[in-house]
């Protein structure tokens, strides 16, 4: 894979990790409203289960997190080292030709 491909795959999955992240962040929210309203119900079984899948979706979110903003940086690094801003220019000009 040549290095503009590879910068830009690594852009896309950063692209996507940034999605799921916020997709978690959705799921955290929504189990934060379960939790809300079920003070007025009062059922025993959501009211034992909640606190556990949201602790467990905080850590994957946390997780998520760590890694968009490591792979962020990796991909920034690869981009600056090989130049993916020439790369791009000169795709350009090659597709004009």
């Amino acid at each position: 894979m040549d290095k503009l491909k590879k910068f830009q795959l690594m852009e896309k999955i950063a692209r996507e990790l940034e999605d799921v992240r916020n997709s978690q962040q959705a799921v955290l929210e929504k189990i934060g409203k379960i939790e809300v309203d079920n003070i007025e119900l009062g059922d025993k079984k959501i009211e034992q289960t909640i606190p556990e899948i949201y602790q467990r979706t905080a850590d994957n979110s946390d997780a998520i997190k760590a890694l968009l903003e490591s792979f962020q940086e990796q991909t920034a690094e690869f981009g600056e080292k090989n130049n993916v801003e020439k790369l791009l220019e000169q795709q350009q000009i090659n597709s004009i030709k």
